[in-house]
């Protein structure tokens, strides 16, 4: 399976009724959100605890999706005992996101192309990009139009506006506690997901 781009998925777009129908059903599943929102600090992390509250998953599960890679901290991995792992907005956003596939019955075989697919794309980003799924691929959407056409064509089941999410991310960590951190706590420069270590050395360097 492959995230895919949403667009050209589908055929009958000229039926001015069903695309009317699928766009209030787009916009009644939140799917056509496209505020763009606020980021917080690239430098706050959150802890396991933290990362669980806003993400609305067990500890359990976050230590496991660590361990296995499928959602890592990129500000400070856990290191021997006592050692505190240490999110950032955009972890906990997948995070979050994770949970979301899993609870529609996504496969976690699925579910790791799309976080390589998330990680990969820019902070910014994220927050123009809809999730759909018809239980077999998961697509990509950037627009409200290739939302509708999914929806048009039956392909999208269910859908995650991650804008939204960012915003119900965005809510929650506001009174939960973080703390700010220091350049010796980021993961180390070959991590794949680290690009807050790639912007600082970006600073340090210009």
């Amino acid at each position: 399976m492959a995230v895919s781009s949403g667009e050209g998925k589908t055929a009958g777009q000229e039926d001015p009724v069903r695309r009317e129908s699928a766009r209030q059903r787009a916009g009644e599943q939140g799917l056509l959100f496209d505020e763009q929102p606020t980021a917080l600090p690239d430098d706050i992390g959150y802890r396991g605890p933290t990362a669980c509250a806003a993400a609305g998953i067990t500890y359990r599960q976050l230590d496991y999706w660590a361990r296995t890679g499928l959602v890592e901290p990129t500000i400070r991995a856990a290191h021997g005992s006592g050692s505190q792992r240490l999110y950032s907005f955009r972890d906990i956003l997948v995070l979050k996101v994770v949970k979301r596939l899993l609870d529609t019955g996504v496969s976690l075989q699925q579910i790791r192309t799309a976080v390589q697919h998330l990680r990969d794309r820019g902070v910014a980003d994220l927050a123009q990009i809809t999730l759909m799924s018809d239980g077999v691929s998961v697509y990509e959407c950037t627009s409200a139009d290739e939302v509708i056409d999914l929806l048009q064509g039956g392909q999208g089941v269910f859908g995650i506006a991650l804008g939204r999410v960012w915003r119900e991310v965005e809510g929650s960590l506001a009174e939960l506690p973080g703390e700010r951190a220091a350049v010796e706590d980021t993961v180390p420069a070959d991590h794949p997901a680290d690009e807050l270590a790639r912007r600082r050395r970006a600073r340090r360097i210009g």
